[in-house]
């Protein structure tokens, strides 16, 4: 694909597009080993080599990050008070990155962040039903009731039910810290991993609210086929292989 030398530049996040103009103009930038001042310059991203000052610049059209988001920061592209998710990308990162969905503040996990717009939208799209697994704890005793009616669908609110969630390994957690916990904490904390299809606002703390239990810890664990890295502690982050890459889009697409 060919695009403009200035706009490759400033998407790869080398600065604003004026900025980047005034570099390019000063002969600093190299397209193929030779010095290139004109920001207007086409360039192909599959074949052309850039280096500015040095440095090879990776100008790949998408990009894909998964994020272990940590509790306290928004899933938001930019805001002048709270820290963003793509904040915490230490990358040389694109300007073009938004996250995939959005997690709660309060919520930790898995967060996909890119720039590819169409996956993006046939991983949100309502009609592709792409599974989310969240590993949930709750002040009080998840029933068998409860577990049913989460099973067949909730009334919280909204117009319709909400899609039948899967819930399953539920335990209660013997050695909680209930401190944090809601009224129900005297009854104890009880764990399970949550599957569901939507994404309603607060849809799972809706759905226990609705029978009378309040969720004080929530964690995503996989979306779709991308399963969170057991390895990334919250607040890391690591650019996803291409297997993780492709087994997201066929599922996303399958879906």
């Amino acid at each position: 694909m060919k695009a403009r030398l200035d706009k490759i530049l400033a998407d790869s996040g080398l600065g604003t597009r004026s900025s980047v103009r005034d570099l390019i103009k000063s002969g600093t930038v190299k397209v193929n080993g030779i010095s290139e001042k004109d920001p207007g310059k086409k360039v192909d991203t599959d074949m052309d080599e850039i280096i500015v000052r040095g440095e090879l610049i990776d100008f790949r059209d998408k990009v894909y990050y998964m994020l272990n988001k940590p509790a306290g920061v928004i899933t938001a592209t930019e805001d002048k008070k709270q820290t963003t998710v793509i904040d915490l990308i230490k990358d040389k990162k694109r300007r073009d990155l938004f996250p995939v969905g959005r997690l709660d503040k309060d919520t930790v996990g898995l967060l996909l962040i890119t720039n590819d717009g169409d996956l993006a939208h046939r991983l949100l799209a309502p009609g592709k039903h792409v599974k989310k697994t969240y590993l949930v704890r709750v002040d009080g005793i998840i029933t068998d009731e409860i577990k049913s009616g989460i099973e067949k669908g909730v009334d919280i609110g909204d117009e319709k039910l909400t899609a039948p969630a899967e819930l399953r390994e539920i335990k209660l957690l013997e050695d909680a810290d209930v401190t944090a916990a809601g009224e129900h904490a005297a009854d104890g904390v009880s764990e399970a991993k949550i599957t569901i299809t939507e994404g309603r606002y607060h849809e799972i703390k809706r759905m226990f609210e609705a029978f009378g239990l309040n969720v004080i810890y929530l964690k995503r664990l996989s979306m779709g086929g991308l399963k969170l890295d057991p390895d990334l502690q919250e607040g890391q982050w690591k650019i996803l292989s291409e297997e993780e890459i492709v087994l997201l889009s066929k599922e996303s697409s399958e879906a």
